[in-house]
Parts: structure tokens; sequence; C-alpha cells
């Protein structure tokens, strides 16, 4: 049996809270799977968690305290964490960030944050975190910061590919999707260093079906990838392994839309899914048109006669 990874309780609270819990777990005896078939949770969860890779939802940590005895220390610990705007496990990728000359992103499921606009951002932090209560101001104002990079004379090239799910999953009302895809549309025909594509459905499986990927590339370090999830995230720098995930970015970028395929895939969906239900759709219009252009000939055709 391997030996269990080393600790770091004092680096960050996630890793303070991993280390009182597998102390507590130690204590009584379990394994991380007895805990886990106890809570009930999967004991790989159990061992993010003592990593501080990972923060458990509220009533996960409740259930933990409870377990083990702890008398409201994890639940005090899991308190102090939760105020912490940014999570440790992604605080190192957002130091790395500014620092790209080139940033390339793989979005399977949500716009990613460097393109989100304040009320789809909002929309999206409130579900992702339901715990988060009065943080979200501070949480909606530290990932709208990130943005200003895309801006500053010193910008770095930023390559996005958004699965076409993002586009007709929606986030917040159909108003919140009209102005977050009318705001892709935007940097598409402005930003000359921002390049969206589209990967569509029929593109069929793909080097990254597992999840999100972004690779930061510097002038003076070798390139770093960062895999994340809602609740965790992995900044790899292995150069073998980043090599992978470059190699797998090329063969996602070869099987999406080109620019303008991609600009016309979202202007359909932002016109026939989140259109103001008063207007007409792209459809309707076109049927109308037809129409139009049916009776016009006709007239022609009775007034040759």
């Amino acid at each position: 049996m391997p030996a269990p990874k080393e600790l770091h309780p004092t680096s960050s609270l996630p890793e303070l809270y991993g280390a009182k819990l597998r102390k507590l777990r130690i204590r009584a005896g379990w394994t991380q799977r007895d805990l886990g078939d106890r809570v009930p949770i999967a004991h790989s969860r159990i061992a993010q968690f003592e990593l501080g890779k990972e923060i458990p939802p509220k009533d996960v940590s409740d259930a933990l305290d409870r377990l083990l005895d702890a008398d409201g220390d994890l639940c005090d610990l899991w308190a102090h964490v939760q105020r912490t705007p940014v999570p440790n496990w992604a605080r190192r990728y957002l130091d790395l960030e500014p620092q790209a000359g080139k940033i390339r992103t793989h979005s399977p499921h949500t716009v990613h944050g460097l393109l989100q606009t304040s009320a789809y951002a909002r929309a999206l932090l409130s579900v992702a975190r339901p715990s988060v209560g009065d943080r979200l101001e501070q949480m909606l104002s530290t990932r709208l910061a990130r943005q200003a990079i895309l801006d500053r004379p010193s910008h770095p090239v930023f390559c996005s590919i958004l699965d076409e799910s993002v586009l007709r999953r929606r986030i917040g009302s159909a108003a919140v999707m009209q102005e977050q895809l009318e705001h892709l549309l935007c940097h598409m025909s402005d930003s000359p260093h921002i390049a969206i594509q589209v990967l569509p459905f029929d593109a069929g499986e793909h080097p990254l079906l597992g999840g999100s990927l972004t690779v930061l590339s510097f002038p003076r370090r070798p390139d770093v990838a960062y895999l994340e999830s809602s609740h965790s995230g992995e900044l790899v720098e292995n150069t073998m392994t980043v090599a992978e995930y470059d190699l797998a970015f090329d063969h996602l970028q070869a099987q999406a839309l080109t620019s303008t395929a991609s600009v016309d895939l979202i202007r359909s969906v932002m016109e026939e899914t989140y259109r103001d239900a008063r207007l007409p759709s792209r459809t309707q219009r076109r049927r109308v048109a037809q129409v139009q252009l049916q009776q016009h000939a006709g007239r022609r055709v009775r007034r040759g006669r």
C-alpha cells in the first residue's frame, strides 16, 4: 500500500482543513473508504478533501464533523475557507495567467471566465457555488478584474474553443444569454488578438472529452496546462504531459468550425433560441420574404398576361 501523501497544513486554509480531516479520520480508525461509505460519498473525494484540492459542500462538511466527533472544528474551518474569494487550487494558475503570451482554452460547459459578461458570471457563480452568500460580489469582482489582461497594450493572444453545448445551455435568463453571445460576437469582430471557434456536436469524439483545458505559453518559461472542474483544478507542469495536451488542443482546433462558420452558428443560436419572443425569428423572416417574393412574381406574371 503506498504511503499517504504528505500534507502541508500551513500552506493554505484548504490544506489545513484537509490535515484536520485526516487527523480525525485516523483517530477514528477509519480508512478513506470507510469514511466515504458513512457520509456517503466516493472515497476518492475524501482523498481530495484531505489534500486540500477540493472543499466539500457544506452538508458534506457538516456530516464529516458529526461522524468524526469534531465538535464543530471542521464546520468552523469550512466557514473560514469559504470566505476566501479564490480557492487555493486556482491561485497558482491565476498568478501565471497574466504572465502568459498566449492563452488557449477549451470550454466544454461554460464560456471561459475571460470572456464572460457580468450577468453571465453572476448567474454562473450563484449556481456553481450555492453557499456563496454575501461573498458573491467579491467573487464576481475578482473574476471580472481578470479580463483586464485582454485590454492591456501587452495583451496575450487568446484562443478559445467553445463546445456547441456552451451556446445552447442557458445560464441565467434568455436576456443574459443574448447579451453573452453578443459579447462573443463583438470580440470576434473587434479584437484581432482574440480567436473564438465553436466545436459543433457533429464533430463527434475528440481528445478532450474529459473536461476543460487551458494551455498557457510564456516568452521565457515552459508551457503549463490547467485542468479544471467546478470545485477543483490541477496545474500540470511536466513537459511531456503538457506537450500531449498541446497536441490534443491542435487536434481540437482542426475539428472546430472556422471563425466565419462559428460566427454564423452563434448568430443562429442567439436568434433562434434567445431572441425576444415578440420579434420574428430568422426562419420566420425567411418565410415571410419567400412569400413576398412569390407574391411579387405572381403579380408580374399576371401583368404580363
